[in-house]
C-alpha cells in the first residue's frame, strides 16, 4: 500500500510517499506525477515514511527526473538506509539528488 500526499506552493511540488513503492503501486504514483508535473519547476519527493521501494518504483523516479530536468530541478529528502541502499546499489545516487 502507498498513501500519497501531495501539497504545491508557487511552482514547487512536495509530495510524501508512505508505504510501499512497488510494482502495484508505481502505476499510482506515475498517474499523480504525469497530471502534476507540468505546472512545476520544483520536484520535492519526501521518503521519510517509505518503507520500501522496487524497480518499477525505481522506473517512476527515474521518469520524474528526465521531465524535471527538462524543466527544473528534482530533490529526494529524508530517505531511510534501506531505500538508500537500493539506490547505492542501482546506481540511482549518481541520477538523483537526495537530501
Amino acid at each position: 500500500m502507498l498513501n500519497i500526499g501531495k501539497s504545491l506552493e508557487d511552482l514547487t511540488l512536495t509530495v510524501t510517499l508512505e508505504g510501499r513503492l512497488d510494482t502495484t503501486t508505481a502505476s499510482q504514483l506515475e498517474e499523480e506525477l504525469r497530471d502534476s508535473l507540468p505546472n512545476v519547476t520544483k520536484l520535492v519527493l519526501d521518503m521519510s515514511k517509505l518503507e520500501y521501494i522496487s524497480s518499477a518504483g525505481l522506473r517512476v523516479l527515474l521518469s520524474a527526473q528526465k521531465v524535471m530536468n527538462t524543466q527544473g530541478e528534482m530533490k529526494l529528502l529524508h530517505v531511510n538506509d534501506v531505500v538508500m541502499e537500493i539506490f547505492e546499489v542501482t546506481g540511482f545516487t549518481d541520477i538523483l539528488t537526495i537530501e
